[in-house]
């Protein structure tokens, strides 16, 4: 359930426009050659995703990196945060 919420923060916090929230695969990389995020677009995602899920980051860079790899990598995130 959490991917859906994630896939429409990703469209709406970073104003993605002709992007549709079910158009962005689940395990494909954000960043780079994926759907071609930069660091700017993973501080505004990270704000959006706290303000949501109500959860922290690592102050890691290379752990939140792996976090924010895909969809499914900060759903999985998520998920253990919860837990």
């Amino acid at each position: 359930m959490e991917e859906a919420k994630i896939k429409e923060i990703i469209v709406s916090s970073l104003d993605l426009e002709g992007v549709e929230p079910e158009s962005i695969e689940t395990e494909a990389p954000l960043f780079g050659e994926g759907l071609g995020l930069d660091s700017i677009d993973a501080l505004e995602l990270g704000m959006a995703i706290k303000k949501e899920f109500g959860i922290a980051f690592s102050k890691d860079p290379a752990e939140n990196k792996k976090t924010f790899y895909s969809v499914k990598t900060i759903a999985d995130y998520i998920r253990s945060q919860k837990s």
